[in-house]
């Protein structure tokens, strides 16, 4: 039987205000990537998923990004390689700190929105982004676009790439997630949403705006928690890989 992961982005509140349904969604997934403080989340919202998360057998990893609350990380900001090293190491250490009042353990690093796509175009910032993975702890594995800058300079600094397709969002042509601001870019309906990730996953391969099919290994399967219906998406692509025949099992120990 083929194993699969699917996950997907959680605790991206802050104090009283919530973002997605990350209850229902830790009973779907079975990794989550925790926002550490600085595109959103906050220190008790951390100790709270991880908790959450520990008890449900769901793995967890953090869930770095630029520090720009009011933009959702989802901005471009430009900082230099040594800034960007420090604050991934600041927010791995945070969300380890807090996995670990939890009873939980860090198992993975997934970099979020804009600086996620700037490490997929541009060396320096992906090399600087596994450079502070490997020295905070170079154990945790990197979740990272197939083929691109972020899944090379994760392999050259000897750290374990988990490749994560998006189930959600469409891609461009060239593999690149397609900008968010292009009509069609997040997928709201969930049946489409199932029968397209099914397709990349059986032919292993990821299907472009123009249909074209490019050729990557998948290990993992990304749903956004914050884009509404992602409960629905989840419980949809879930059903669609178990009737398939597929596995679902976290990449990491949970």
């Amino acid at each position: 039987m083929n194993v699969i992961d699917l996950n997907a982005d959680l605790g991206e509140g802050f104090g009283p205000y919530a973002i997605g349904d990350d209850a229902v969604l830790l009973d779907m997934v079975t990794s989550a990537n925790v926002a550490c403080g600085f595109h959103a989340g906050d220190p008790g919202i951390m100790v709270a998923t991880a908790a959450a998360a520990k008890a449900r057998g769901v793995a967890i990893g953090a869930h770095p990004g630029f520090e720009d609350r009011r933009g959702f990380g989802r901005r471009p900001m430009r900082m230099s390689t040594a800034q960007i090293e420090a604050d991934i190491a600041y927010q791995i250490g945070a969300f380890q700190a807090c996995a670990a009042m939890a009873g939980h353990r860090v198992g993975h690093v997934k970099v979020h929105g804009a600086l996620a796509n700037l490490s997929n175009r541009e060396d320096d910032v992906a090399a600087a982004i596994a450079r502070a993975v490997r020295a905070v702890d170079r154990t945790l594995a990197v979740v990272a676009m197939p083929g691109l800058c972020a899944e090379r300079a994760a392999s050259r600094e000897g750290l374990r790439v988990v490749r994560e397709i998006y189930a959600d969002r469409a891609y461009a042509e060239d593999g690149h997630l397609a900008g968010r601001d292009a009509p069609g870019s997040v997928i709201h309906d969930a049946e489409m949403v199932a029968s397209r990730v099914l397709r990349m996953v059986q032919v292993g391969a990821i299907e472009t705006v123009g249909s074209c099919l490019i050729p990557v290994q998948i290990d993992t399967i990304c749903i956004h928690g914050d884009n509404p219906g992602a409960v629905a998406t989840a419980r949809t692509v879930r059903a669609a890989l178990e009737n398939a025949g597929y596995r679902l099992a976290p990449f990491t120990d949970p």
